[in-house]
């Protein structure tokens, strides 16, 4: 005998990915053959869709369509970031009694896993028999107890790519190059940058992560240094650098971000000179205290001019990838594609189960002699919930570097092979 009888809502929460319509749609094709869900909505806009009672019809969708959806970036349904209040929570529970919906799945980072939690409570104060289902999605890759996320290799690739592609730029016609790339406090993603290195003399030469401290000095010394012994450099830097370094946080302290241009004036004292006109703006948060980082290129272009006029180098410059990583159509990989729509398929499978209450779908690496596989698991919503996981210690070298060797072997098979540069022999550059 399976779960309860009634029907189901499923929302996406969060920054859009490659791959997470894949967990979506895996959640509809594996609900059907379950007569336990009667009905499946889908609620528009995550949180806010359930407060406004905006819900697509999701069984009767045409096979066809659900497969277009399925090869499809980004959040088809549309996403939100917003943290539902006490009265919120009240109203969507009542809304959720009144549709007779028995099975909720959120698809979502550590703050969707806060919003099924905070849910789940309400339920469970009022006894109502409610499977909520936290479905994992993140680039940045900091979901806690999982091995990695889905949507992280996909945004992976991209970055190494595009790594490829600038260092073989930067070869050919020398200088400065830094390259802005996503993550908030985790640096997993940034150091995806690595995997561009297929010589010896290849870029990034240097990478800045959140988990450590930026310094401005230090930075300007390394970029001095490093452009000396190659005559460039290709720098990939984290939107989150911050000034304490994330190691070094304490429980309740905020990070002082570079990336935000009030960030950067307190952390790092710039010269008047160097302050762009309009830049003393407000710090744009969400409803879950996240500081808004991707919105702009400034911290690439003060990184920039900071380099070009304090090091005399005349070629110097800067992109922030920002958007296009999360959701670029021909950079997914084919591992993270099958692991997004496993998760949603093993969300459905999990509530269903007699005993099932309250979870967050994660994945755990097999280690064996056939090489990469993985399976997913259950672990309850507050272990996943609020709190992130940064890049592992055991990863820095002792001089304060990444260990490409230990990093690669974690994320090689998460992005798949990618195109290799080719190279004159013997050759002098």
């Amino acid at each position: 005998m399976g779960g309860v009888k009634g029907n189901a809502v499923i929302g996406q929460s969060g920054g859009p990915t490659a791959v997470i319509n894949r967990s979506f749609i895996g959640a509809i094709l594996e609900a059907r053959k379950h007569e336990e869900i009667l009905d499946f909505y889908g609620a528009r806009h995550g949180i806010q869709g359930m407060l406004n009672n905006e819900y697509v019809s999701l069984f009767e969708q045409p096979d066809f369509v659900l497969r277009q959806i399925a090869q499809t970036p980004a959040a088809a349904l549309g996403s939100v970031r917003h943290k539902p209040t006490k009265e919120e929570s009240k109203k969507i529970f009542d809304s959720f009694k009144k549709m007779n919906v028995r099975y909720f799945f959120y698809i979502g980072g550590n703050d969707s896993a806060e919003t099924a939690y905070i849910i789940n409570s309400f339920a469970a104060d009022e006894g109502y028999d409610l499977r909520v289902v936290h479905i994992p999605k993140t680039i940045d890759n900091d979901l806690l107890v999982t091995d990695h996320c889905p949507g992280f290799g996909s945004a992976a690739r991209f970055v190494a790519s595009v790594f490829i592609g600038d260092n073989q730029d930067n070869r050919a016609l020398k200088g400065v190059k830094i390259n802005v790339v996503m993550g908030r406090n985790a640096g997993f993603l940034t150091a995806a940058s690595l995997l561009a290195k297929q010589y010896p003399k290849d870029g990034p030469h240097l990478v800045y992560i959140p988990e450590l401290p930026f310094d401005l000095d230090r930075f300007l010394e390394d970029v001095d240094r490093t452009y000396k012994e190659h005559g460039r450099a290709l720098i990939s830097v984290s939107e989150g650098i911050n000034r304490q370094g994330i190691y070094n946080i304490k429980e309740g302290e905020k990070p002082e971000h570079v990336s935000t241009w009030l960030g950067s004036m307190v952390s790092l004292n710039l010269p008047e000179k160097y302050m762009p006109t309009g830049s003393k703006k407000t710090v744009e948060v969400d409803s879950h205290g996240n500081v808004s980082l991707s919105g702009s290129s400034m911290m690439g272009d003060i990184l920039a001019t900071i380099v070009k006029s304090s090091l005399e180098i005349s070629r110097v410059r800067a992109d922030t990838l920002g958007y296009p990583q999360r959701s670029f159509p021909l950079a997914i990989s084919e591992s993270d594609a099958a692991e997004a729509y496993q998760v949603g398929v093993d969300a459905v499978i999990a509530a269903t189960r007699p005993t099932f209450d309250e979870g967050s779908i994660a994945l755990r690496r097999i280690e064996d002699d056939g090489g990469y596989r993985i399976e997913t698991f259950i672990t309850p919503l507050q272990s996943v919930q609020r709190h992130t996981k940064s890049f592992p210690k055991e990863w820095i070298t002792a001089d304060g570097k990444i260990d490409e060797r230990k990093f690669g072997e974690y994320l090689s098979p998460l992005v798949g092979e990618l195109p290799m540069a080719g190279r004159f022999v013997r050759a002098i550059f």
